[in-house]
C-alpha cells in the first residue's frame, strides 16, 4: 500500500472521463472554498470529460449554480434511488463524505445504480489511526471532550473496517492506499504537528492522514 496525495490521485483518475462527484459543495464551507481557490469540484471540472455533482445542501448547490456550474442534483446519499438521473459513470468520487453518513451501507448499495462493471468508486476518508490526530488529541483533548474532528463526522474508518464494510456491500477493493496531509493544507498545520506526521509516516505509513479505497462492482 502506497502513500499518495489525495487531490492529485483524484484529478489523475478523473482526467478525460465521465465523473460523478458526491458531496460536491463541500458543505458548509462552499463559499470559503471558492474564495480560497480550494473547491475540489472546480478542479475536477478542469480535467474531466464530463462532470455531474450530487449534494444534499441546496444552498451550496445554488452557490455553485450561480458560479456557472451545471449538472447539479440535490441528493440524499442514503436514498440514491430517488435521484432522477439514469446514467452510468466511468468514475465516482466519494471524497471525505462517507464519515458524515448515518448509514453508509445504504449509500454503498444505492451508488451501484450509477456504475458499470468497469466503473471505479473512489472513497477517501480520514484514517482512524492517524498519528497527527492522536498527538493533537493528547495535547489538546481537555480530558477527552475536545477532539480534532469535523463537527459533522460520525465515523472513523481504517483499512480493516472500510474493507469489511465494502465487502458487505459486495464491492471489491481493487486498490487501497493511504494519503498524506495535502499540499493545500500543509501551510495551515503547525510545524510541530507536521513534524509528528512526517516522522510517523516515514516509520509506519498506516499512521498517515487518511485512507483511499478504489472499488469496483463484484462480478
Amino acid at each position: 500500500m502506497n502513500i499518495v496525495q489525495r487531490t492529485d490521485l483524484i484529478l489523475n483518475r478523473c482526467r478525460g472521463r465521465s465523473v460523478l462527484h458526491l458531496g460536491c459543495t463541500n458543505h458548509p464551507y462552499t463559499q470559503d472554498s471558492i474564495d480560497q481557490g480550494m473547491l475540489l469540484h472546480f478542479d475536477i471540472a478542469k480535467v474531466a470529460g464530463e462532470l455531474y455533482g450530487f449534494d444534499y445542501d441546496q444552498e451550496g448547490i445554488d452557490t455553485l449554480a450561480v458560479a456557472g456550474v451545471d449538472h447539479l442534483y440535490r441528493a440524499d446519499l442514503e436514498k440514491l434511488d430517488e435521484v432522477e438521473l439514469d446514467r452510468k459513470f466511468d468514475i465516482i468520487i466519494a471524497g471525505e463524505m462517507i464519515e458524515h453518513l448515518s448509514n453508509p451501507g445504504l449509500f454503498l448499495q444505492g451508488i451501484k445504480r450509477f456504475m458499470t462493471p468497469d466503473s471505479e468508486l473512489v472513497i477517501t476518508t480520514i484514517n482512524a489511526y492517524c498519528a497527527m490526530r492522536f498527538a493533537q488529541y493528547a495535547l489538546r483533548g481537555k480530558g477527552g471532550v475536545s477532539e480534532p474532528v469535523h463537527p459533522d463526522h460520525v465515523y472513523y474508518f481504517s483499512y480493516r473496517t472500510l474493507s469489511h464494510l465494502l465487502d458487505r456491500a459486495e464491492l471489491d477493493v481493487a486498490e487501497f492506499m493511504f494519503y498524506d496531509i495535502g499540499h493545500e493544507h500543509r501551510p495551515f498545520v503547525p510545524w510541530y504537528f507536521k513534524l509528528i506526521n512526517d516522522v510517523s509516516v516515514k516509520i509506519s505509513k498506516q499512521t498517515a492522514d487518511g485512507v483511499i479505497a478504489v472499488c469496483k462492482l463484484r462480478p
